[in-house]
């Protein structure tokens, strides 16, 4: 195999890779892998039905009634 045949794979090498690389990078890239995780983050969520609003309505106002708050005196004096 002589240095231009060589040449000429890289060459075609190099094409086949700019050719493909949209195709590449929507699989492979930083964004695919976002799109992935949101995926898998979308995937665990549920849609709350009327009959199990009330129960989510409690829930939520007992959540905010136990995180922590500040007094006025507190906050003054900080």
């Amino acid at each position: 195999m002589s240095w231009l045949y060589i040449a000429l794979l890289a060459v075609a090498v190099v094409l086949v890779a700019g050719a493909e690389w949209p195709r590449l990078g929507e699989r492979f890239g930083a964004d695919s892998r976002r799109s992935r995780q949101r995926a898998r983050r979308k995937a665990s969520l549920r849609v709350v039905h009327d009959d199990e609003a009330d129960e989510f309505a409690a829930s939520v106002e007992r959540d905010l009634a136990n995180l922590p708050t500040i007094d006025d005196r507190e906050r003054r004096n900080s």
